[in-house]
């Protein structure tokens, strides 16, 4: 089918009217596709992080050499999702596509790895796509959301059988 673009457009997560180049905190979620627990399980009420698992969280904390003017805060990988906190801070007024590219760099680079582990490390298989197309994006505006933000992070898998992830 040839592309139309009155049928085959994407909702943007975006903010209208926010000012992406501003400092700014963003909170936000990217899920397995189809909600698939690939990188490990909730146990006695605690993340334990598959192989497959401890390469998301070393894949996210690597962002850091390969992006320049950002933060990571608290995040946390459940069994078919990952929520995180990003800190932006302009950088010559680059941080407005930089949560996208950020986001995009990570998906690319864990789905490479994890497709290795397919091959080398009998990790489970998945079907063409590791993670959901889009992703979740929240801005926090206030020390008040930041903390309730944290506290959710944190408590996550303390409440995984009541999560909307739970798979």
């Amino acid at each position: 089918m040839k592309y139309d673009p009155k049928i085959h457009h994407r909702r943007s997560i975006r903010l209208a009217g926010y000012d992406y180049s501003q400092p700014g905190l963003y909170f936000i979620t990217i899920c397995t596709r189809n909600r698939l627990c690939l990188f490990g399980n909730i146990t006695n009420d605690e993340m334990i992080m598959n192989d497959a698992g401890r390469m998301v969280h070393k894949t996210w904390a690597n962002l850091l050499r390969r992006f320049t003017g950002i933060q990571l805060n608290e995040h946390i990988i459940m069994p078919n999702h990952f929520h995180g906190i990003i800190v932006g801070v302009p950088l010559r007024d680059v941080i407005q596509n930089k949560v996208g590219d950020m986001v995009g760099a990570f998906k690319s680079i864990t789905t490479n790895e994890y497709i290795r582990g397919v091959k080398t490390k009998n990790w489970p298989q998945f079907n063409k796509k590791l993670w959901q197309r889009n992703y979740y994006e929240h801005i926090i505006r206030n020390e008040e959301s930041y903390q309730q933000i944290s506290e959710y992070i944190q408590n996550n898998p303390l409440t995984w059988h009541e999560d909307k992830y739970y798979g």
